[in-house]
């Protein structure tokens, strides 16, 4: 990296810094350096799969806040589901195919699941966008100082 790339990436004040998701917000012009890579000569890899899942959620976590909308999105599903159950049942209960109780057991809980998720997805919401402004990340990079 070049040394300009270097003191803007100081300006990123992140403790969890996540430097394959952030160099390229920099925005500098990038490049590609091919090499042929040889097969390993001696031992095993020491990245097994659950550090790699690992790398892969902190990715995630630290340069979106898709996880939580994806709960939000849940809750409203489960409520939507909850929904159809009860005109099903409904149906049901008209050409007299029911047992008793289940219906309402069953619609009671997915639609206050639902409901709950849908709450912690909004709750979610307002905590990742202070998760965003916590890391004080820089709004724009200069490229060029005009002189007068």
């Amino acid at each position: 990296m070049s040394r300009r790339a270097l003191d803007e990436l100081e300006g990123f004040k992140e403790v969890n810094l996540f430097l394959r998701g952030i160099v390229p917000m920099i925005g500098f012009k990038t490049d590609i350096v091919a090499y042929e890579r040889n097969a390993r000569f001696a031992g095993k890899s020491k990245y097994p799969l659950k550090k790699m899942l690992s790398f892969a959620l902190d990715g995630v976590t630290s340069l979106s806040i898709r996880p939580i909308r994806f709960i939000s999105f849940l809750g409203v599903l489960l409520f939507m589901i909850s929904i159809l159950l009860l005109v099903y049942f409904f149906v049901g209960y008209c050409i007299g195919k029911t047992i008793q109780g289940w219906a309402t057991l069953v619609i009671s809980i997915w639609g206050l699941s639902g409901i709950q998720l849908f709450a912690i997805g909004i709750i979610g919401e307002y905590i990742g966008k202070i998760y965003m402004e916590t890391k004080e990340r820089p709004r724009y990079i200069v490229e060029k100082y005009l002189k007068k």
